[in-house]
């Protein structure tokens, strides 16, 4: 009993950090310095994918696990980005500009409540609609990538469009393949999938954030055209 208590411990403990630092991220940009919190929302994800690695690892996933995993991706990857972007650029419509922002938390809430009500079992190989952490990171890498003391143009006019975009993306009913595991049968398996992660990191090695942020946009729109392709597939069948 002993044993599978400390099991269980170890991902919850990378999980309540991803949730610390989602935390922290919002004061942070509350203080103004909104690329610390760009990159505790990062930081954030990087614990996220550790929890259940580590739950794996250790043979320790739960339904708790599960549902403290979600609560903690709303802090970090809903509340968090949302109002970094709304301390970056849409505060200035007021209103307008809290509800844009709010789109963000609202739809990933959504999105959480859909996958967990869908999930069976604890292995997933894919994701119907855009991940809560995807659609954070793209709004994440953004700012890092193009944020000085505002967005200048083109990029301040991209910002509503992409809040709107990624908020849809999260609820539809675009289907995205999860990472593969980093085998050797992964790789057969889902080698297209080791060709993009590949080209990734050469584009953040080249670009740093900005190759961040194209990377998200790339794997955003290799799965609407699959998507698409998929539909039209269906039709002429």
């Amino acid at each position: 009993m002993r044993l599978r208590i400390t099991r269980s411990v170890i991902p919850n403990l990378f999980t309540a950090t991803n949730m610390f630092c989602g935390f922290l991220s919002i004061i942070t940009a509350s203080n103004g310095n909104y690329n610390y919190a760009a990159w505790l929302i990062i930081v954030a994800a990087i614990f996220d994918a550790l929890d259940g690695l580590v739950a794996r690892l250790t043979n320790s996933s739960s339904e708790l696990g599960v549902e403290l995993d979600s609560l903690s991706d709303i802090v970090s990857f809903g509340a968090a980005p949302s109002f970094l972007i709304y301390s970056t650029y849409l505060n200035q419509f007021d209103n307008v500009g809290i509800i844009l922002s709010s789109l963000l938390l609202i739809a990933g809430g959504f999105r959480l409540a859909r996958f967990n009500v869908q999930l069976v079992g604890f292995e997933k190989s894919f994701f119907l609609g855009l991940p809560i952490p995807t659609a954070a990171l793209t709004i994440t890498s953004f700012v890092l990538a193009f944020y000085n003391d505002g967005f200048a143009k083109p990029y301040s006019d991209a910002v509503i469009p992409l809040v709107v975009i990624l908020s849809y993306l999260m609820v539809s009913n675009i289907r995205y393949e999860s990472i593969p595991k980093f085998s050797l049968k992964g790789i057969k398996d889902k080698p297209f999938h080791f060709i993009f992660l590949l080209v990734a990191v050469i584009l953040v090695f080249l670009m740093y954030t900005e190759g961040l942020f194209y990377s998200f946009i790339l794997m955003i729109l290799i799965g609407i055209f699959r998507y698409i392709y998929n539909s039209i597939r269906k039709r002429a069948a």
